[in-house]
This record gives C-alpha cells, structure tokens and sequence, in this order.
C-alpha cells in the first residue's frame, strides 16, 4: 500500500475560471493502477468526479481539467483514490483555499496618452478580470517601460507596488519609440499573492513612423526601378519573338497577280491568232 498514492497533486485557476489539476503517479504503484479524482468546492455540496481526465501516452489518469469553476471565498476538498486489479490503493486528500492558486488575467485595456508640452505620458489601464473581486483597490502592479531603439538601454523603468490605475511616465522624448507591459498581484484582499500574467506590450513614440517613412522611402524607388527594368525586358522578349516569325501569306493578293498574269497571256495568245486567220485569209 505505501507509495501507491499519487504525489505532487497541483490545481491552478486561469483565465477567470477554468481549473487545471495535475499529478504523478505513485511511486510503487504498477501499470495497471488508475487513479480517480473526486471534489467538492463547499461543504454543503456532496463530492463530484472529474468529467476531463487529463491521461499520458499509456492512459493512465494525470491530471483533471475543470471549467466554470467559482472561487469566492471557497475551500475545495479533494479526493484521488485509485484502484488495481479490482483493489483499491491508498488515497490522497487535499485542501485548497481556490482564491490563493488562481492566476490573475493581465490588466485590460491598456492605452498611452503622450503630450510634447509636458514632455510625459500618462498610462492608464483597468484591473484584471475575476470572478469574485470588483473593488479596483484589491490590485496593485508592476510597470515595465522598454526603449524599443537603444538595445543597450532596453528597459527604462521597472515600478512596483503601483495602486490606482494609472502612472505618469516622465523624461518622454518625442523622437523614440517605448513599450510598456503590466501584470497584477494581492493588495490585501482574497486575491494570489503571485504575481499574475503579463499585458500584451503597448508601444509608444515616434521613432517607428519615422522608421516606416523612411523604408518607404527607400522602397518606392526601388519597386519603380523593378517595374521599369520588367516593362523593358517584356519589349525586348516581344521584338525577338515577333522578328523570326514570317509573315502570313496574303492569299487575296496572290490570287489577283496570277490571274492577271494568265489573263494577259490569253489576250496575247488570242491576238496572234487572229492575226494568222488574217494572214491566211489575204493569202486565200
């Protein structure tokens, strides 16, 4: 019986409520044991088997997936029991408070507003989705700010323990170009205390337009120089072509000269007869 119950059982919470429970199998156990997975997030309710086994190459359950999973303030109990052969092995039981193993979604809308006057960008975004907290102050964030030009100097800033929702980037040159990413973590609330997923980086600047202007620039000439250098080749290629091939006999002009080439013949022919009756007849 030792060392036939599962090991290393971790559940995740991701994307506002899907659930993801993993494990390995018991040390001693042999292939034919299979393990089963059971839970219930409240006391009151009675215990439910996982609908989506996650299974290894030789089916043997790993791992659970779970969706519309509720956090709230919630304790989940869990059971992983297995059995071999007909007989059942030594189990596993767990609790897990759901808020503590939840991954925060990346703060959301995220927006850079950049005046020249003040020389400063102001950066506002909203909290991360969940589906138990609301009140914006249960979030603080960490702020990175990237130089996307001088790769030397590639991050600027790094600010945590960021409240509210939004920071005031100072010292902005108006001729680079910058990034910035965020992420969300615990500020006293039921929320995880880890660090949750970054923000899809937001640039800012104008280093890229000028980049883009001047590439551009530079294409437009070429892409002409391209078409011109086609245009030509195609003429030349048509010349050729057209030079060795003969041109098509005119069947109507060469209809009228030999008709009239034997028209006249025959006028001819005519003429020197009559003649000779002429001749013939002065004679008689």
């Amino acid at each position: 019986m030792n060392g036939t119950a599962i090991e290393n059982f971790v559940c995740v919470i991701f994307n506002v409520s899907f659930m993801n429970c993993t494990w390995h199998v018991g040390r001693t156990s042999s292939g034919e044991t299979q393990y089963y997975l059971y839970w219930r997030n409240s006391r009151k309710e009675d215990f439910t088997g996982c609908q989506n086994y996650i299974k290894d190459i030789y089916g043997k359950h790993t791992g659970c997936r779970f969706q519309n999973v509720t956090i709230e303030n919630k304790v989940a109990d869990f059971l992983i029991n297995g059995s071999k052969s007909g007989q059942n092995i030594q189990s596993f039981k767990k609790k897990i408070i759901l808020y503590k193993i939840e991954i925060l979604t990346p703060p959301l809308n995220v927006t850079v507003n950049c005046t020249e006057a003040s020389r400063g960008c102001e950066i506002q975004w909203q909290p991360p989705r969940t589906s138990h907290v609301k009140r914006r102050g249960c979030f603080k964030y960490e702020i990175v700010i990237e130089n996307k030009v001088d790769l030397k100097k590639n991050t600027l800033k790094t600010k945590s323990s960021i409240t509210g929702n939004s920071y005031i980037f100072e010292s902005f040159n108006t001729e680079k170009r910058y990034s910035v990413k965020l992420r969300a973590t615990d500020n006293g609330c039921l929320v995880s205390t880890n660090w949750g997923e970054w923000s899809t980086p937001v640039e800012f600047g104008k280093e890229q337009l000028a980049s883009t202007s001047s590439y551009l620039l530079f294409l437009i000439p070429v892409l002409s120089a391209s078409l011109v250098l086609f245009i030509f080749t195609i003429c030349i290629y048509l010349k050729k072509t057209s030079a060795t091939v003969p041109r098509p006999r005119d069947p109507f002009h060469e209809l009228c000269s030999t008709d009239f080439q034997m028209e006249r013949k025959n006028q001819v022919i005519n003429h020197e007869t009559e003649e000779i009756i002429t001749v013939i007849e002065e004679v008689a």
